[in-house]
Protein backbone atom coordinates (compact mmCIF):
# COMPACT_ATOMS: atom_id res chain seq x y z
CA UNK A 1 0.00 0.00 0.00
CA UNK A 2 1.36 3.41 -0.97
CA UNK A 3 1.23 6.42 1.33
CA UNK A 4 2.66 9.94 1.38
CA UNK A 5 5.85 9.81 3.42
CA UNK A 6 9.50 10.83 3.63
CA UNK A 7 11.97 8.85 1.52
CA UNK A 8 15.43 9.20 -0.01
CA UNK A 9 15.96 10.81 -3.41
CA UNK A 10 19.21 10.28 -5.33
CA UNK A 11 20.36 12.81 -7.91
CA UNK A 12 22.14 10.63 -10.49
CA UNK A 13 23.88 13.62 -12.04
CA UNK A 14 25.56 14.47 -8.73
CA UNK A 15 26.23 10.88 -7.61
CA UNK A 16 29.82 9.80 -8.34
CA UNK A 17 29.34 6.20 -7.19
CA UNK A 18 31.77 6.51 -4.27
CA UNK A 19 29.63 4.19 -2.10
CA UNK A 20 30.15 6.13 1.14
CA UNK A 21 26.39 6.15 1.73
CA UNK A 22 26.03 2.36 1.55
CA UNK A 23 27.56 1.42 4.95
CA UNK A 24 25.55 4.19 6.64
CA UNK A 25 22.24 2.64 5.60
CA UNK A 26 21.50 0.06 8.29
CA UNK A 27 18.55 -1.27 6.30
CA UNK A 28 20.70 -2.05 3.25
CA UNK A 29 18.34 -0.08 1.02
CA UNK A 30 21.19 1.61 -0.87
CA UNK A 31 23.48 -0.23 -3.28
CA UNK A 32 25.95 0.80 -5.97
CA UNK A 33 24.54 -0.42 -9.28
CA UNK A 34 26.10 0.47 -12.63
CA UNK A 35 28.36 2.98 -10.89
CA UNK A 36 25.56 4.91 -9.15
CA UNK A 37 23.83 4.72 -5.75
CA UNK A 38 20.35 3.22 -6.12
CA UNK A 39 17.41 2.68 -3.80
CA UNK A 40 16.73 -1.06 -3.80
CA UNK A 41 13.08 -0.80 -2.76
CA UNK A 42 10.86 1.91 -1.24
CA UNK A 43 9.76 -0.31 1.63
CA UNK A 44 13.39 -0.73 2.77
CA UNK A 45 13.98 3.02 3.28
CA UNK A 46 12.88 4.46 6.63
CA UNK A 47 13.28 8.04 5.40
CA UNK A 48 15.35 9.12 8.43
CA UNK A 49 18.33 10.18 6.29
CA UNK A 50 21.22 8.54 8.17
CA UNK A 51 23.07 8.36 4.83
CA UNK A 52 22.90 12.08 4.01
CA UNK A 53 26.00 13.20 5.88
CA UNK A 54 28.31 10.73 4.14
CA UNK A 55 27.60 11.94 0.59
CA UNK A 56 30.47 14.21 -0.59
CA UNK A 57 28.55 15.60 -3.59
CA UNK A 58 25.15 16.35 -2.05
CA UNK A 59 23.42 13.81 -4.28
CA UNK A 60 21.13 12.59 -1.48
CA UNK A 61 18.14 14.35 -0.01
CA UNK A 62 14.98 13.43 1.85
CA UNK A 63 11.75 14.31 0.05
CA UNK A 64 8.09 13.56 0.62
CA UNK A 65 6.35 11.50 -2.05
CA UNK A 66 3.93 8.64 -2.49
CA UNK A 67 5.77 5.43 -1.72
CA UNK A 68 5.28 1.96 -0.32
CA UNK A 69 5.21 2.08 3.48
CA UNK A 70 8.45 1.24 5.32
CA UNK A 71 8.49 -2.36 6.55
CA UNK A 72 10.83 -3.50 9.33
CA UNK A 73 9.86 -7.10 8.56
CA UNK A 74 10.86 -6.65 4.90
CA UNK A 75 14.20 -5.17 6.00
CA UNK A 76 15.00 -8.13 8.24
CA UNK A 77 14.07 -10.59 5.49
CA UNK A 78 16.11 -8.65 2.92
CA UNK A 79 19.22 -8.49 5.14
CA UNK A 80 18.95 -12.18 6.04
CA UNK A 81 18.71 -13.23 2.39
CA UNK A 82 21.56 -10.90 1.46
CA UNK A 83 23.78 -12.40 4.15
CA UNK A 84 23.01 -15.93 2.92
CA UNK A 85 23.81 -14.99 -0.68
CA UNK A 86 27.06 -13.31 0.29
CA UNK A 87 28.10 -16.26 2.42
CA UNK A 88 27.37 -18.71 -0.40
CA UNK A 89 29.18 -16.51 -2.93
CA UNK A 90 32.28 -15.54 -0.97
CA UNK A 91 33.06 -18.40 1.40
CA UNK A 92 35.99 -20.37 -0.03
CA UNK A 93 35.32 -24.09 -0.43
CA UNK A 94 38.24 -26.54 0.02
CA UNK A 95 37.27 -28.39 -3.15
CA UNK A 96 36.37 -25.29 -5.14
CA UNK A 97 38.31 -22.96 -7.39
CA UNK A 98 42.08 -23.03 -6.73
CA UNK A 99 42.06 -19.22 -6.58
CA UNK A 100 40.20 -19.43 -3.24
CA UNK A 101 42.40 -22.14 -1.67
CA UNK A 102 44.30 -20.86 1.35
CA UNK A 103 48.07 -20.89 0.96
CA UNK A 104 50.81 -19.53 3.20
CA UNK A 105 54.11 -18.74 1.49
CA UNK A 106 55.91 -17.41 4.55
CA UNK A 107 59.17 -19.17 5.62
CA UNK A 108 58.57 -21.56 8.47
CA UNK A 109 61.83 -21.02 10.41
CA UNK A 110 63.94 -18.04 11.48
CA UNK A 111 66.84 -19.35 9.43
CA UNK A 112 64.70 -19.61 6.29
CA UNK A 113 63.42 -16.11 6.86
CA UNK A 114 66.91 -14.67 7.29
CA UNK A 115 68.11 -16.29 4.09
CA UNK A 116 65.11 -15.41 1.94
CA UNK A 117 66.18 -13.20 -1.00
CA UNK A 118 64.66 -9.72 -1.12
CA UNK A 119 63.19 -7.83 -4.03
CA UNK A 120 65.99 -5.30 -3.88
CA UNK A 121 68.62 -8.02 -4.35
CA UNK A 122 66.98 -10.36 -6.84
CA UNK A 123 64.56 -8.02 -8.58
CA UNK A 124 62.11 -10.90 -8.80
CA UNK A 125 61.19 -12.45 -5.44
CA UNK A 126 57.67 -11.56 -4.38
CA UNK A 127 56.96 -10.17 -0.92
CA UNK A 128 53.52 -11.80 -0.99
CA UNK A 129 53.25 -14.23 1.92
CA UNK A 130 49.86 -15.86 1.33
CA UNK A 131 46.95 -16.59 -1.01
CA UNK A 132 44.22 -15.52 -1.76
CA UNK A 133 44.43 -11.74 -1.55
CA UNK A 134 40.93 -10.55 -2.56
CA UNK A 135 38.82 -9.34 0.38
CA UNK A 136 35.87 -11.43 -0.84
CA UNK A 137 37.97 -14.62 -0.78
CA UNK A 138 39.91 -14.30 2.49
CA UNK A 139 37.91 -15.83 5.36
CA UNK A 140 38.31 -14.34 8.86
CA UNK A 141 39.52 -17.78 9.96
CA UNK A 142 42.58 -17.67 7.66
CA UNK A 143 45.60 -18.55 9.85
CA UNK A 144 47.81 -15.88 8.28
CA UNK A 145 45.51 -13.16 9.69
CA UNK A 146 46.32 -13.99 13.31
CA UNK A 147 48.53 -11.31 14.95
CA UNK A 148 49.14 -9.84 11.50
CA UNK A 149 50.08 -6.39 10.27
CA UNK A 150 47.22 -6.09 7.79
CA UNK A 151 47.39 -4.05 4.58
CA UNK A 152 43.96 -3.23 3.13
CA UNK A 153 44.72 -1.99 -0.38
CA UNK A 154 42.39 -0.69 -3.06
CA UNK A 155 42.91 -2.69 -6.26
CA UNK A 156 44.29 0.22 -8.28
CA UNK A 157 47.13 0.92 -5.86
CA UNK A 158 49.08 -2.14 -6.98
CA UNK A 159 49.38 -0.89 -10.55
CA UNK A 160 49.77 2.76 -9.61
CA UNK A 161 52.59 2.53 -7.05
CA UNK A 162 55.90 1.73 -8.82
CA UNK A 163 57.31 0.03 -5.71
CA UNK A 164 54.13 -1.41 -4.25
CA UNK A 165 55.76 -4.53 -2.79
CA UNK A 166 58.86 -2.95 -1.26
CA UNK A 167 57.12 0.20 0.00
CA UNK A 168 53.83 -1.22 1.25
CA UNK A 169 53.55 -5.03 1.11
CA UNK A 170 56.77 -6.30 2.72
CA UNK A 171 56.10 -7.74 6.17
CA UNK A 172 52.33 -7.42 5.84
CA UNK A 173 49.33 -9.59 5.09
CA UNK A 174 47.34 -8.00 2.25
CA UNK A 175 43.64 -7.94 1.42
CA UNK A 176 42.64 -6.14 -1.78
CA UNK A 177 39.35 -4.99 -3.23
CA UNK A 178 37.39 -2.17 -4.85
CA UNK A 179 35.05 -0.27 -2.52
CA UNK A 180 33.16 1.14 -5.51
CA UNK A 181 32.27 -2.03 -7.38
CA UNK A 182 32.22 -4.58 -4.55
CA UNK A 183 29.61 -4.89 -1.79
CA UNK A 184 30.60 -2.38 0.92
CA UNK A 185 28.38 -3.92 3.59
CA UNK A 186 29.90 -7.36 3.11
CA UNK A 187 33.33 -5.71 3.53
CA UNK A 188 32.17 -4.18 6.82
CA UNK A 189 30.99 -7.53 8.14
CA UNK A 190 34.16 -9.32 7.07
CA UNK A 191 36.54 -6.77 8.57
CA UNK A 192 34.45 -6.55 11.75
CA UNK A 193 34.93 -10.28 12.30
CA UNK A 194 38.65 -10.06 11.48
CA UNK A 195 39.19 -7.15 13.87
CA UNK A 196 37.19 -8.89 16.60
CA UNK A 197 38.94 -12.27 16.37
CA UNK A 198 42.40 -11.98 14.79
CA UNK A 199 44.33 -9.79 17.26
CA UNK A 200 45.77 -7.61 14.51
CA UNK A 201 48.96 -5.74 15.38
CA UNK A 202 48.22 -2.93 12.96
CA UNK A 203 46.12 -2.03 9.95
CA UNK A 204 47.26 0.04 6.96
CA UNK A 205 44.71 1.43 4.51
CA UNK A 206 46.19 2.15 1.07
CA UNK A 207 43.86 4.02 -1.28
CA UNK A 208 43.89 6.25 -4.34
CA UNK A 209 43.05 9.97 -4.33
CA UNK A 210 39.84 9.40 -6.33
CA UNK A 211 36.57 9.97 -4.35
CA UNK A 212 35.25 6.42 -4.64
CA UNK A 213 38.35 5.04 -2.92
CA UNK A 214 37.74 7.03 0.26
CA UNK A 215 34.80 4.82 1.19
CA UNK A 216 37.32 2.17 2.27
CA UNK A 217 38.06 4.42 5.27
CA UNK A 218 34.39 4.46 6.27
CA UNK A 219 34.21 0.70 5.85
CA UNK A 220 37.09 0.11 8.27
CA UNK A 221 35.75 2.63 10.79
CA UNK A 222 32.31 1.03 10.74
CA UNK A 223 33.89 -2.44 11.06
CA UNK A 224 35.74 -1.32 14.19
CA UNK A 225 32.54 0.05 15.68
CA UNK A 226 30.75 -3.20 14.89
CA UNK A 227 33.62 -5.26 16.35
CA UNK A 228 33.78 -3.13 19.49
CA UNK A 229 37.55 -3.08 19.18
CA UNK A 230 40.18 -0.71 17.78
CA UNK A 231 43.45 -1.36 15.95
CA UNK A 232 46.21 1.19 15.23
CA UNK A 233 45.57 2.45 11.69
CA UNK A 234 47.81 4.19 9.17
CA UNK A 235 46.02 5.73 6.20
CA UNK A 236 48.05 6.28 3.02
CA UNK A 237 46.70 8.03 -0.07
CA UNK A 238 48.32 7.77 -3.51
CA UNK A 239 47.94 10.08 -6.48
CA UNK A 240 46.90 8.54 -9.78
CA UNK A 241 50.62 8.59 -10.67
CA UNK A 242 51.45 6.48 -7.64
CA UNK A 243 52.97 9.19 -5.46
CA UNK A 244 52.20 9.30 -1.71
CA UNK A 245 50.20 12.51 -1.22
CA UNK A 246 48.84 11.86 2.25
CA UNK A 247 49.58 9.94 5.45
CA UNK A 248 47.69 9.96 8.71
CA UNK A 249 47.25 7.75 11.76
CA UNK A 250 44.16 7.13 13.84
Amino acid sequence: MKIMRKIILIDEKLCNGCGLCVPDCAEGSLQIIDGKARLVADKLCDGLGACLGSCPTGALQIIEREAEDFSEEAVQEFLANKKKQESAKTSPKPSGCPSARLQNFAPQTHCQSANKPTLAVTGGTSALSHWPVQIRLVPPSAPFLQNADLLVAADCTAVSAPNFQTDFLTGKVVMMGCPKFDDAQSYVQRFAEIIATCNLNSLTILIMEVPCCSSMIGIIKQAMEQAGKTVPVEQITLSTRGEVIGRSQW
